[in-house]
C-alpha cells in the first residue's frame, strides 16, 4: 500500500492474530455460510467471503479529537469474491445496527441474484467504531483498567468511523471500492469514506444522509442524550421512543395506529413506542448509544477540509459518482437535505444524481422498501463496476 493511502490521524499497527468467528451478538446471524460464498485468506490472515461475522485486531487508533485507543478490534462480515476476484462494495449500518447486513437487516438486498449480487461483487459490512456488536466501543475492555470503558470511552466522529473502515479494508487487501452505501449514520460515514480516499472509490450512494447534520436533528439528539444521561437504561428506553417518532412518518402512524386503543385503554401508538423502547434496551447499551449519536452530531463533510465545496471538489477530482437517495416523508434527514447535497455536488463538478424512495414509512424506509432501494443500488453498482473494470 502506498504512503498516499495512509492517513495521519489514523495509526494502525500491523494486523494482529488471524480473524476468528465472533461470538454471536444480539441481532447477528449464526447461520451457516450462504450458498455460493467462498472462503479465502488474505496475507494478513483476515478471512474473506465466509459469510459469517468475524473479528480482526488492528492495533492502536488515534482519533480525530487526539484521544488514543490502545487497541482496536473490528467485527465484520464479507460475502462474495475477494478483492482479487471481483469489485468490492462497502455497506455501512445505521445507528444501532451490526456487521451482519447480509444475514440480518439488509438480507433482501445482499446475496446471489440480489441487488448486491455476491456472485459478482464482494460485500463487506463492519460494526462501526463505538458499537457494541464486536467492534471496540464502550462495552469493550479498557486495557488500562481491565474493565469496560463505559462512559470513559472517548467521543468519536463519523470521520473516525470512516477511517476505521479503511483500516479494515487495508487489512483485508481491498484498495479500491466500487460502491459505498448506507442509510442515515451509515450514509454519513459513506460520504466520509469517499472524502478520505476519493481516488479509491468509484461511487457512493448515501441514503437519507445530508452533507452535515441539521439543527433540527441535533435538537432531537440532544433530548435523547439528556434522557440517557439522566436515567441510564430507562433513559435509553425513552430516547428510543422519541427517536421512533422521527424514523416514521405522519402517514405511517396515522394508517397503522390513528387513534386506536389497546385493551388496557392506552393509545396503540403509545404501546408501539413502549415496545420499541424495551426492545432496544434488551439488545443495546446506553453508553454506546451516546457515542454513536455523538458521531452523528459531529457529521460535517466540509469541516477541516476547507468547506463543503472543497470537500466535494476532491470527490470530483477523484472521479467519485454520487447517488443521493432521499426518502419521501422523512422528517429526520429529509429529501430537501439530500437534494441540497446533490446540488452541491453538481456545483463542485461531481457526477451526481438524486433518487427518491416513494413510501409512507418515513426515514426507516431504507430498511423496508426493498424493491425500490434494490433498483437504485443495482443501477449505481452497474455504473460503478463499469468504471472499476474499464
Amino acid at each position: 500500500m502506498s504512503t498516499a493511502r495512509q492517513r495521519a490521524a489514523l495509526v494502525v499497527a500491523p494486523a494482529g492474530p488471524a480473524a476468528r468467528p465472533a461470538e454471536p451478538a444480539a441481532g447477528a446471524s449464526s447461520a451457516e455460510p450462504a450458498a455460493g460464498a467462498r472462503s479465502a485468506l488474505t496475507a494478513s490472515g483476515a478471512r474473506l467471503g465466509h459469510g459469517r461475522v468475524a473479528v480482526l485486531d488492528l492495533g492502536p487508533l488515534e482519533l480525530e479529537s487526539g484521544a488514543r485507543l490502545a487497541a482496536l478490534r473490528v467485527a465484520y462480515r464479507h460475502d462474495g469474491p475477494g478483492p482479487d476476484q471481483g469489485p468490492q462494495v462497502l455497506v455501512i449500518h445505521a445507528l444501532t445496527g451490526s456487521a451482519d447486513a447480509a444475514g440480518d437487516w439488509w438480507q433482501p438486498l445482499i446475496g446471489p441474484g440480489r441487488a448486491l449480487d455476491t456472485r459478482r461483487v464482494g460485500v463487506l459490512c463492519a460494526n462501526l467504531l463505538g458499537g457494541c456488536y464486536g467492534t471496540t466501543g464502550p462495552t469493550s475492555i479498557d486495557p488500562s483498567t481491565g474493565r469496560p470503558y463505559g462512559d470513559t470511552f472517548p467521543a468519536v466522529t463519523a470521520r473516525d468511523q470512516a477511517r476505521v473502515q479503511w483500516a479494515l479494508l487495508d487489512a483485508l487487501g481491498t484498495d479500491r471500492l466500487a460502491l459505498a452505501t448506507g442509510g442515515s449514520l451509515g450514509g454519513m460515514v459513506a460520504l466520509e469514506v469517499a472524502a478520505e480516499r476519493p481516488a479509491a472509490v468509484a461511487a457512493i450512494a448515501p441514503i437519507a444522509a445530508p452533507a452535515a447534520t441539521s439543527g433540527l436533528a441535533l435538537a432531537w439528539n440532544a433530548v435523547q442524550l439528556e434522557l440517557v444521561d439522566r436515567y441510564g437504561a430507562d433513559g435509553l428506553d425513552l430516547a428510543r421512543r422519541l427517536a421512533m417518532t422521527t424514523y416514521r412518518s405522519e402517514a405511517d402512524f396515522d394508517s397503522r395506529f390513528g387513534r386506536a386503543r389497546e385493551a388496557d385503554g392506552r393509545f396503540s401508538v403509545a404501546s408501539y413506542l413502549a415496545h420499541q423502547g424495551r426492545k432496544l434496551v434488551a439488545r443495546f447499551d446506553p453508553a454506546t448509544y451516546r457515542v454513536l449519536v455523538g458521531a452523528m452530531d459531529h457529521h460535517d463533510l466540509g469541516h477541516g477540509r476547507g468547506g463543503l465545496d472543497a470537500a466535494l471538489g476532491s470527490l470530483a477530482a477523484g472521479g467519485v459518482r454520487v447517488t443521493g437517495i432521499g426518502i419521501e416523508g422523512d422528517i429526520l434527514h429529509g429529501p430537501a437535505q439530500v437534494r441540497a447535497l446533490v446540488a452541491a455536488c453538481h456545483r463542485a463538478g461531481v457526477v451526481a444524481r438524486y433518487r427518491e424512495i416513494a413510501t409512507r414509512k418515513g426515514h426507516d424506509a431504507f430498511l423496508v422498501e426493498w424493491e425500490q432501494l434494490g433498483r437504485i443500488l443495482e443501477a449505481a453498482l452497474v455504473e460503478a463496476t463499469a468504471e472499476v473494470t474499464a
